[in-house]
């Protein structure tokens, strides 16, 4: 059996496991450590209050998952961010382990908590919500800056401003 056959990703049989693992040791070794990846989740939840509730009863419950489990985790990871909504994106694999990692706040609620108003406007021209500062949308960019899909500051200040924008705040 050659290396290209391996490399091919055909089933192998158990003669053939044995044989490449001899032969080629990590390359049957490294395939086989890897979790087979259910779905991905993504939820909203505040920092620390999370419940066996729906949301989240609801979002879990479906694939299978101890939803205790990850009502206990996600409270002791979030505890110091308490009052914050703190995004998690849960990945739950075929035998229904999972793992998550949390985000930053979403950047609409860097700005209420920046601005400290309780929602943005309803009726963007006619009403303005509140007045960001270039330095508050500077030090928002750099908080979320992890979580965005660029590494530049003044890009992710642009994707801050479009969201202030749509929220009805004005960025001067």
């Amino acid at each position: 059996m050659s290396k290209d056959e391996v490399d091919a990703g055909r089933a192998l049989s158990v003669a053939e496991r044995v044989e490449t693992s001899i032969q080629f040791p990590l390359a049957y070794k490294i395939k086989s450590m890897a979790k087979k990846v259910k779905t991905v989740v993504k939820i909203n939840l505040k920092a620390a209050e999370a419940t066996p509730a729906p949301p989240v009863g609801t979002a879990l419950g479906q694939h299978g998952v101890a939803i205790m489990d990850f009502v206990k985790q996600y409270n002791d990871r979030t505890k110091d961010m308490k009052g914050e909504v703190v995004p998690a994106v849960i990945t739950i694999y075929e035998d229904r382990s999972f793992d998550f990692v949390t985000k930053k706040a979403p950047v609409a609620d860097m700005i209420k908590k920046t601005l400290g108003i309780e929602k943005g406007s309803g009726k963007m021209p006619q009403e303005v919500a509140g007045t960001l500062t270039k330095a508050q949308v500077r030090k928002i960019a750099e908080d979320k800056i992890d979580d965005l899909n660029t590494k530049d500051v003044e890009a992710a200040m642009k994707i801050v401003e479009g969201t202030a924008r749509s929220m009805g705040v004005k960025v001067e």
